[in-house]
């Protein structure tokens, strides 16, 4: 299951943000264990800090113009029984007008990848993956296909995931895949603010900041009995177990008599004070799959089930079971031409809280459906299409039933002159319609750049 959760994630990957730079796949110097790149673009961005609609303050600016630098390497170790890999890249993006925030006119990411895969024989093997970001835009900051927060955020942001899962092929029609995959999510923003009370005059209800609410670490562990079906055909019959904790370790609730969370009044009829743990859940899920070969260049997947939660710090027993579904298809047409499609339905994390009776915002009911086109025109021209729709609904509190509906398009051409330089241009397109109040925006994302690789 976790391979769907890997491949779909890269699918809706990029749509969101500039595309990161990469050495060009028309390298034809395989013998050599490393390559380098260099992209440098310019771009304009009429919503660069994913601002909602509306007017602006005085000095506050929705639009820029900026240009990016991206180096990267990648190192590659294909060993008897061993296939090491790892990847540095670096964005250095710089604003004509400083984004609310930062310090200075720049954002820069960092994006560490690792894997290893081992075969010990024909039966068993193992691999290892690892991805470490620090960035700010939201599509580098998940871990799977799906968004718990849809706007640029300030700062140097860390999600790293990293998995290791193990393949036992026990018989001929019988093999078991067991694996673990952690997340951890360390925001940047861990300022908890105040705004005055609409029901009592003189008191202040705590704002959370985007550490107290996102900060988490997620464990996930699944087995999987695989049947043989079919020569093309695999029967899946699945456990998994997940818990996330939340480590933001502040208030994310409550009242203050001066505006400081040394005020803070502890047992406050009037909004009871929790703190980031309060959404801490563990959770079981069983499911029922098949991986299927329709053809050599036509291949999908699914999985369908269900899961209870357990919110375990939560005084109001919101505990509940709800569906699962994982689904993805893949098809290369032609040589280096390809499309993908993928969909999912599962609880998901989000940036909002909010208390209303006994109920409190514990997650999101969320809908992702997603799909990309890799076409090579010609032999030098290639363009991509990626796009994806995301519907959260969320869970608890005063928001329960609203929701978010979350649209992304990306469309990328990049022209190969030889095999060291190659130049790209682009368009991206975000949309976020959301029934709760102060939160919609769009933006537009042009870019044209070139890439050295070596």
């Amino acid at each position: 299951m976790k391979k769907i959760v890997a491949s779909v994630g890269l699918v809706a990957l990029g749509a969101s943000g500039l595309q990161a730079a990469s050495p060009s796949p028309f390298n034809s110097e395989t013998s050599k264990p490393w390559s380098i790149a260099a992209t440098l673009r310019g771009f304009y961005d009429d919503n660069f800090q994913s601002l909602p609609d509306g007017p602006l303050p005085a000095g506050v600016h929705r639009d820029s113009f900026g240009f990016e630098v991206s180096p990267s390497v990648i190192f590659s170790w294909p060993l008897e029984e061993t296939t090491i890999t790892l990847s540095y890249l670096y964005s250095l993006k710089y604003y004509e007008h400083k984004p609310i925030g930062n310090s200075d006119n720049y954002d820069q990411d960092h994006t560490f990848n690792g894997a290893l895969d081992h075969v010990f024989n024909e039966r068993y093997r193992i691999n290892v993956r690892d991805s470490f970001v620090i960035g700010q835009e939201p599509d580098i900051l998940r871990a799977g296909n799906t968004f718990s927060t849809f706007q640029r955020i300030p700062g140097d942001n860390i999600r790293n995931y990293g998995s290791i899962t193990f393949e036992a092929q026990l018989t001929r029609q019988f093999g078991l895949e067991a694996g673990y995959g952690n997340a951890l999510y360390d925001y940047a923003d861990k300022t908890v603010t105040f705004s005055p009370s609409t029901t009592i005059p003189g008191l202040f209800n705590v704002s959370p900041s985007r550490s107290g609410v996102l900060d988490r670490m997620e464990h996930t562990f699944h087995l999987d009995g695989r049947i043989q079906i079919q020569p093309q055909t695999i029967g899946i019959i699945g456990y998994q177990f997940s818990e996330i904790d939340y480590t933001g370790d502040q208030p994310i609730s409550g009242t203050s008599v001066n505006g400081t969370t040394s005020g803070i009044i502890r047992n406050s009829p009037v909004l009871p004070t929790y703190k980031s743990d309060v959404r801490n859940n563990r959770s079981h899920y069983g499911y029922l799959g098949v991986d299927h070969t329709f053809r050599p260049d036509l291949s999908g997947a699914l999985r369908v089930g269900a899961r209870y939660n357990d919110y375990y710090n939560n005084p109001f027993s919101q505990d509940e079971p709800s569906p699962y579904v994982m689904a993805s298809l893949r098809y290369t047409y032609m040589p280096s031409s390809y499309a993908e499609a993928g969909a999912s339905y599962d609880r998901t994390a989000t940036d909002l809280f909010s208390i209303k009776g006994n109920s409190l915002t514990t997650d999101a009911q969320t809908v992702s459906v997603w799909g990309s086109v890799n076409h090579r025109i010609t032999p030098q021209l290639t363009g991509s299409l990626t796009g994806q729709f995301q519907d959260s609904t969320y869970n608890g509190g005063s928001i329960d039933g609203q929701s978010d509906k979350f649209y992304l398009l990306g469309l990328q051409f990049q022209y190969q002159f030889n095999p060291h330089f190659s130049a790209s241009a682009g368009y991206n397109y975000d949309l976020l319609d959301s029934n709760v109040k102060g939160r919609d925006f769009d933006r537009n994302r042009v870019y044209v750049g070139i890439t050295a690789s070596y």
